[in-house]
This record gives C-alpha cells, structure tokens and sequence, in this order.
C-alpha cells in the first residue's frame, strides 16, 4: 500500500476541465503528437487520460476498427470523458479503465496493445518501474510507449529517473521527439531475457 505521507501529487479531477480546454490546443495539437504513431485498427492505451484531451482524437484516428483503452485513477475524469466521447459519437470505441494507485487494471489486454501514450502521468505513480512493468505485460512486441511529462514540474534528473526505470521494465529509447513543453522520450518494447 501507498504511504499517502510519500503519495506523489494527482491533479485534481476539476483541473480536468482546464486541461481539455481549447486553449491547450494552441500549444499542444492532439493530431499532431498522435499521427506519427497511431493507424487505423490499432489497440491504444491512453495512460492518465483525465477527460479526454487526446483520447478522442485518438479514437478518431484509429477508427471504427479500433480500441482506445482509456485508463484513469480518478472516477470523475472518466466520467468526464464518457460524456464528451458519447457526445463526439465515439464511445463505442472506448474501453473505460479505472486504474488503482497499486494497477493499472490492465490484465485483460495482456500482449494486446500497439501503443501508449503517458502524457503528464509518470510523476504522479508511486513507482515509474511497477507502471512500466505493468505496461511491459500489456504491451505488444516492439510496441512503443510515448511518455512526456511536463518540464516545469517534473525536473531533467527525475525524468531521468523514469526513462531508467523504463529500460529496467523491458523498454529501449528510439527517439526523443518534441513535444511541447514537456521532457518527452518514445519508447518500444524489447524482449526481457
């Protein structure tokens, strides 16, 4: 169990309106961060996806073909997202995951998912090397996993510290893409011997 004297900090579940304003959009393009990496038919895993900021774009991209798991700790963001999804007419693509502070809740996609994006979430789990384990397992092989986190909360060395705990889970670096800002790296999944 999580000492909650040493729990990493949430982002409150109001502030999920605010992170999917238009206004983000401006600085941080769905379409743009997801295209290179999402084709249609694909199984995405949407880690941390409060209310749907790039988890709607993402089931556009996959189509009618595809799944979007949408994990989330927080009851109210999934909520949140259930409603702007049935609204978007996209719901039906979506698998709603409530994930717990000890799992991600994933044991059902077992070696099922294409691709990951951890946008702004590492830092607030208890352990970077159980997440990435846990996404080791649910991973296809040579699927990658985009993590980005933001770069004025989340300092180079504790990044750092997360991209290290990856490569103990199983995970090589393949690029260091730009997203803006954010400390981001993309990451595939190797064989562990």
């Amino acid at each position: 169990m999580v000492d909650h004297k040493q729990r990493p900090h949430v982002c409150p579940w109001w502030l999920g309106y605010l992170l999917i304003s238009p206004i983000r959009r401006w600085f941080q393009k769905p379409e743009k961060i997801l295209e290179p990496h999402l084709n249609k038919g694909m199984t995405v895993l949407d880690l941390g996806c409060g209310m749907g900021f790039f988890t709607l774009e993402m089931a556009r991209i996959v189509g009618p073909g595809g799944r979007i798991i949408a994990a989330d700790l927080q009851p109210k963001m999934l909520s949140g997202l259930k409603r702007r999804a049935a609204k978007a007419g996209l719901l039906e693509r979506i698998d709603l995951v409530q994930t717990s502070e000890n799992s991600l809740a994933l044991s059902k996609y077992a070696r099922q998912v294409d691709f990951v994006l951890a946008m702004a979430v590492v830092h607030e789990v208890p352990s970077a090397k159980h997440l990435f384990e846990e996404l080791h397992a649910a991973l296809k092989p040579a699927a990658r996993v985009l993590v980005a986190e933001p770069a004025g909360h989340v300092k180079e060395t504790e990044f750092g510290a997360s991209v290290r705990a990856a490569e103990e889970a199983g995970f090589q670096v393949v690029h260091r893409p730009g997203v803006a800002r954010s400390r981001s790296v993309l990451l595939e999944r190797i064989q562990v011997v």
